[in-house]
């Protein structure tokens, strides 16, 4: 159980500092939230990338050329992001 402040007798700098201390939290919960959904996807990416993206040799078309060449440069968007590169160079 989080005990609250009073706000009428409590004075503003720790009201400041507690409400900053509940922001901190609350994002640090938002970021390992994100992070792991991000980790769930790169791990789905991995599995069906060692799966050959369910491909069988002889069904390599240009097709699925095609596929995996959007794939990669919606890859190529996050990573030249993450990275500063491409048009995301700094």
């Amino acid at each position: 159980m989080t005990s609250r402040l009073n706000p009428i007798t409590t004075p503003r700098h720790e009201l400041r500092a507690e409400k900053a201390r509940r922001n901190k939290e609350a994002a640090l919960a938002a970021f390992i939230g994100k992070k792991a959904e991000i980790d769930e996807m790169l791990s789905r990416l991995q599995a069906l990338s060692d799966d050959h993206f369910n491909c069988a040799p002889d069904e390599a078309g240009w097709a699925m050329v095609g596929t995996l060449e959007h794939y990669a440069s919606l890859l190529k968007r996050i990573t030249d992001s993450a990275f500063g590169e491409g048009e995301h160079a700094r």
